[in-house]
């Protein structure tokens, strides 16, 4: 089991930066595989970016490319989304989510198997 523990969230203005923060405990958090969705109201859960073992490679959304970047510190069983350029559409509840394997592409919420309870990410003036 794996215990995923999401802060940071909150309000900001257009073009402000958050950074989110997930906490991990259990197994060995360096053998999970971490990545941050979103899901907005009346939305689907939809893929943020992801990450791999080791930190060395990453993987984005088209929407969040160039302005969120994903990372992780295995020392503190950590990893963090750093958000800039928020705009409205980025409003949504931010979940962090963690598996063992499988490939980065057409990433979905089932190919996770740990999740956080979530934090809110509210963009308005």
């Amino acid at each position: 089991q794996v215990q995923l523990v999401e802060s940071g969230g909150g309000l900001v203005q257009p073009g402000g930066s958050l950074r989110l923060s997930c906490a991990a405990s259990g197994r060995i958090f360096s053998g999970y595989r971490m990545a941050w969705f979103r899901q907005a109201p009346g939305k689907e859960r939809e893929f943020v970016g992801g990450i791999s073992w080791s930190g060395g490679s990453t993987y984005y959304a088209d929407s969040v490319k160039g302005r969120f970047t994903i990372s992780r510190d295995n020392a503190k069983n950590t990893v963090y989304l750093q958000m800039n350029s928020l705009n409205p559409e980025d409003t949504a509840v931010y979940y962090c989510a963690a598996r063992r394997y499988g490939s980065w592409t057409n990433i979905g919420p089932s190919d996770f198997d740990y999740w956080g309870q979530g934090t809110q990410v509210t963009v308005s003036s």
